[in-house]
């Protein structure tokens, strides 16, 4: 190849590009005009001289439409960084103490927002470490070309996206070269085995992400939806969120939305669309870039979206402004994230003071000042539009807005980073040589250098320890702000909390556009009542349909219920297990007043009964009654009335000790009383049809004898109940145990089941039963002949009466009543039986001694052959028999007796 002899610069150049561009990953490589002309060798960079150069690498344009790479300037991500680069080696250079006899320079690259691009223009960085073949390139002269040599960059700043530094860092790795980011915050970047030269003086997303977890779990929310722009920024900083979620459970992704890197008309509608087909979802975790940011907010604001949706930005968002410009009230209520920072003042005082005469080494800040005064500098300025031309002395903060960016204190503590780094091997390498030594100025080993990166610790421009771990990663310090309107409707970002490995977050600093303070809700499901459980629905695990616990169970946690205890039952709120109300019967309940007033009006009754039959002991009428039975059966008639008592008596041993004696003892003195009567009368007859003699045991002592030999079997029956099975009391939990358990009720009783009361009974009813066929055989005995008819009136009532019982006691076994249905019935059941025998046993008499004492007089006595024969002929001539004095044979029979007896 022959080149003419003056060789110029720029076609030097183009040569030089071409001869690396065999390892270049993209198609189209960088284009240098070659006309002498068109521009100067560095038209599109910045350099300054020094004995060490640094590269830099910034977003000083936006990322271009189809086409074009580069697009419209960045006044602050741009210019105020690349600001802060220079402004930082300034002082450096001017410290004394930092790198002695050493001055820094600079290579500062515009990336303009676009991996590929930056990509391009990083290759400046690695022209000096590559080797150049020049032997078939000669001049026109025939002399070999003179290459211009290229700056040996050490070390690079940045770049601020992550696409563009993950892009940047797989070519600076080849070639050692460390690279420092004062943005790049994507996770995967903190993978040493891929990416280990690189390192950043900002935290990495996993930090963040778990900052912003921090922050949804705070507010309570557990019900999110992510969106993300497309990129390594984006999607790690989305997969690191959602992969702490899944670690720590408690929060569910409701979408995962992506914005594309060129995205169609609509798009954002449509991503507004998609986020409201879950509408509980109201927040949305966001890692987009500025552009996505304000595209979706204005997405939002025309969909009539204001207010539902509830922001969660991270340091892309931060505290700018550019984002929420025009759309304040969409974006009211954002919370958002920014690594912890401070404003450097020196950098505000040195911005301000630039001018197009004093910063004509920043090749771009002319387009700046055309850009931030809105005016055009001459005929060719990049303004066409704009008539109003510049005067040179405009001043910046004087004539136009000024606020520092948040990302200049991580410029300068990246430049100072590896400022550090350098001074550490300047002094381990050249230690007290002025200057650089040869072992530093011919190769600074990139490694080494490296290993000087990751130790340095110092304080920052903000005061801020700057330090990095084994990954090259900065530790994670958040501010948290809240962009409110406040009440003059000025919209600004206020600090309402901080995250170091810790959220701290002031809820009360809190504004929410409804003015309310509680926190608003971002929940698939709302929380479930005390004493509901939840019913989580299969595969949303953050939402449930809640179910109450009902019955008999209670909410042992969240997602349970537990029947209580049998004895327990739940509290009001079905949290927890109370015990059991414990009841008995009570002696003012109405099922225990009517009882115990029959049964007192029977023992009054069979108390004057007994009273008037002892007074008038030596009467005909008393004495024909058989003395020694009445009192037997009276006794067991007043028992009867009694056991009431007993029956509703507080349940304990000695009650219910009493209650087995007594429940079935009335009853067997009274039926074995008039079992042992109506069998006499029986035999009596039986035997008068036979023969004139008596019958055997037909005595009044041998008629007690008979009954209480039939008592004896009752009482035997009931001491061997107890030595079977002791008296005890016990409450019983199911007899009351209702549907609600509000109304359930133990029941204390004694321990008497149903099985053992009809044992106890069993015998007197047996008794009963004998005395009602014996009644039945001496139905024929004619009226006034001894007591045949109206012990057989009492036994057949007194059937009824317990056919009755029978039906109504057990027929209740399964009511909530229970307890004082079967008291109550059978406690009048046995007062009726008694209430019938002694009704109709002993009133006739106690009215005939008290009322018709003429009635009760002594008859002549008769053999008892012609007492018998008088007794059989009076059934046929009953009309002559009904002439005679009332009792009168009655009695001779009973009288006879007594004196045969005798």
């Amino acid at each position: 190849m022959d080149l003419p002899a003056s060789c110029p610069s720029s076609t030097i150049f183009l040569l030089l590009a071409t001869s690396y561009t065999w390892f270049l990953p993209v198609t189209s490589p960088q284009r240098v005009p070659t006309d002498p002309q068109a521009a100067p060798e560095y038209a599109h960079s910045i350099r300054l001289d020094g004995d060490i150069i640094l590269g830099g690498l910034f977003p000083v344009h936006t990322r271009g439409d189809r086409g074009t790479p580069c697009g419209e300037l960045k006044k602050e991500k741009g210019i105020h960084r690349l600001e802060a680069m220079m402004f930082a080696i300034d002082l450096i250079n001017k410290d004394p103490e930092l790198l002695p006899n050493i001055t820094l320079g600079a290579r500062i690259l515009d990336t303009c927002s676009r991996d590929t691009y930056a990509l391009e223009q990083s290759l400046t960085f690695v022209q000096a470490l590559i080797e150049r073949d020049g032997s078939d390139v000669r001049c026109a002269n025939g002399d070999p070309p003179i290459f211009t040599k290229p700056d040996k960059i050490v070390g690079v700043i940045g770049a601020s996206s992550s696409s563009v530094s993950i892009m940047v860092a797989n070519i600076l790795r080849l070639f050692k070269i460390p690279q420092i980011s004062y943005a790049s915050t994507a996770p995967e970047l903190s993978d040493n085995s891929r990416y280990d030269f690189f390192s950043r003086v900002v935290p990495p997303d996993s930090y963040q992400a778990q900052a912003m977890m921090d922050i949804v779990t705070a507010m309570e929310w557990n019900y999110v939806s992510t969106l993300a722009s497309e990129g390594n920024y984006g999607e790690s900083g989305v997969e690191a969120f959602i992969q702490i979620s899944r670690e720590t459970g408690g929060v569910c992704i409701a979408q995962s939305l992506k914005i594309p890197r060129e995205p169609r008309p609509g798009e954002f509608d449509k991503i507004i669309k998609r986020l409201l087909e879950t509408s509980n979802a109201r927040a949305v975790i966001m890692f987009a870039n500025e552009d996505d940011i304000r595209r979706v907010l204005d997405a939002a604001k025309r969909n009539n979206q204001t207010g539902h949706f509830l922001w969660v930005g991270s340091d892309s968002w931060g505290s700018k402004i550019s984002p929420v410009i025009g759309q304040e009230r969409v974006a009211e209520g954002a919370i958002t994230i920014l690594p912890k920072r401070a404003s450097v003042d020196a950098f505000d005082r040195y911005f301000r003071s630039r001018s197009l005469s004093n910063n004509r080494r920043n090749v771009w800040f002319a387009e700046f000042w055309e850009e931030n005064f809105n005016c055009k500098l001459g005929m060719h300025g990049r303004r066409p539009g704009i008539l109003k031309k510049c005067t040179g002395l405009e001043k910046v903060g004087r004539d136009s807005s000024y606020e520092q960016e948040g990302k200049v204190q991580f410029v300068m503590d990246a430049v100072y980073a590896m400022a550090h780094a350098l001074h550490r091997m300047h002094r381990e390498l050249c230690y007290g040589y002025p200057g650089l030594c040869p072992r530093m100025a011919n190769n600074i080993d990139g490694k080494e250098l490296l290993g000087h990166i990751r130790a340095v610790k110092f304080n920052g421009s903000a005061s801020t320890p700057v330090m990095f771990n084994e990954n090259g990663d900065a530790p994670g310090r958040y501010d948290i702000f809240q962009y409110q309107i406040t009440n003059r409707s000025a919209a600004e970002y206020r600090v309402i909390g901080s995250w170091t490995n810790k959220l701290h977050l002031k809820v009360e600093a809190m504004r929410w556009r409804t003015g309310d303070p509680s926190l608003p809700a971002s929940v698939c499901s709302m929380p479930c009542r005390t004493g509901e459980r939840k019913k989580v629905v299969k595969g949303a695990p953050c939402c449930w349909h809640c179910e109450r616990c009902e019955g008999y169970y209670f909410q042992v946690s969240e997602v349970a219920c537990e029947m209580c205890p049998y004895e327990m039952r739940p509290d009001s709120n079905r949290t927890g297990c109370v015990p059991i109300p414990i009841i008995k019967l009570e002696w003012h309940s109405p099922w225990a007043v009517f009882p115990v007033f029959i049964s007192m009006l029977g023992i009054i009754a069979t108390s004057f009964v007994i009273v008037t039959f002892v007074r008038y002991n030596d009467t005909p009428i008393v004495r024909a009654s058989g003395r020694e039975m009445s009192y037997v059966l009276l006794t067991g008639i007043f028992l009867c009335y009694a056991i009431t008592f007993l029956m509703i008596a507080t349940p304990d041993v000695g009650v219910c000790s009493l209650r087995r004696i007594f429940l079935g003892l009335g009853m067997c003195f009274s039926y074995a009383a008039l079992l042992t009567k109506t069998n006499r009368i029986h035999r009596i007859f039986e035997q008068g049809k036979k023969s004139v003699t008596a019958p055997r045991f037909i005595s009044p002592a041998s008629q007690l004898v008979i009954t209480f030999s039939l008592i004896s079997v009752q009482l035997l029956g009931v001491f061997v109940w107890f030595a079977v099975d002791p008296p005890h009391i016990v409450v019983d939990y199911g007899e009351q145990r209702t549907q609600d358990p509000m109304a359930a009720r133990g029941v204390l009783k004694c321990d008497i089941s149903d099985l053992s009361l009809i044992c106890s009974l069993g015998y007197s009813i047996l008794l009963m039963v004998t005395c009602t066929v014996y009644a039945i055989k001496t139905r024929g005995v004619p009226e006034t002949f001894n007591e045949a008819k109206p012990i057989g009136f009492t036994m057949y009532t007194t059937c009824i009466i317990w056919l009755a019982f029978i039906p109504i006691f057990f027929g209740t076994s399964q009511s909530a009543e229970r307890m004082y249905i079967q008291t109550t019935t059978l406690t009048i059941s046995l007062s009726l039986s008694a209430s019938v025998s002694l009704g109709m046993l002993y009133m006739p008499k106690v009215y005939i001694i008290l009322f018709h004492p003429e009635q009760n007089v002594p008859k002549r006595k008769r053999s008892f052959k012609a007492i018998v024969t008088a007794a059989t002929m009076s059934g046929k001539l009953s009309q002559k028999g009904g002439d005679r004095p009332n009792g009168e044979v009655k009695t001779e029979l009973c009288e006879s007796m007594e004196t045969n007896s005798e």
